[in-house]
């Protein structure tokens, strides 16, 4: 039983590669700041407070590349149980729903199997985290002006 659990698992299903931090960076280190508070303690307060010091948009960008990460983690690890037959729509229980609409290939809400649902929103989020305009990766290149702003969640989901 505990092998059966250890394959599902494992760290190395991942619905693509997991994306890293180069060592030595600033956000490298923000990065082994978040991991080491997510296994301190249980004030959640505390954990996700920004370090004295640190800018908030790096902050917050290590963050969204940790979630993505987790979540990747996680889908990789049921995606081989989902198939296009066996989780024919991309749902939240009974009472809803999800369709897919990104104004290209899909113009209005699709209803799509699970699989390719969340294949569409994974690459979708990694295009996300990947643009420089958006997630600037370079020492000094300067988040957008509106990063926290509901106009960039605005652009970004439009």
């Amino acid at each position: 039983m505990a092998q059966c659990l250890g394959q599902v698992f494992s760290k190395d299903k991942t619905f693509r590669p997991r994306k890293r931090f180069e060592p030595g960076t600033q956000r490298f280190e923000l990065y082994k700041r978040a991991q080491a508070s997510l296994k301190s303690g249980l004030d959640l307060r505390k954990v996700v407070q920004l370090p004295d010091g640190e800018n908030i948009n790096d902050w917050i960008a290590v963050h969204v590349v940790d979630f993505f990460n987790r979540i990747n983690l996680i889908y990789g690890t049921v995606s081989e149980f989902c198939t296009e037959k066996s989780c024919p729509i991309m749902s939240g229980g009974p009472r809803y729903e999800y369709r897919w609409q990104d104004g290209d290939q899909y113009k209005r809400p699709t209803k799509l199997p699970a699989l390719i649902y969340m294949n569409l929103l994974m690459n979708w989020i990694e295009s996300l985290i990947n643009n420089e305009d958006i997630f600037p990766t370079r020492v000094g290149v300067p988040f957008p002006k509106n990063f926290q702003q509901k106009e960039m969640t605005e652009r970004i989901c439009h």
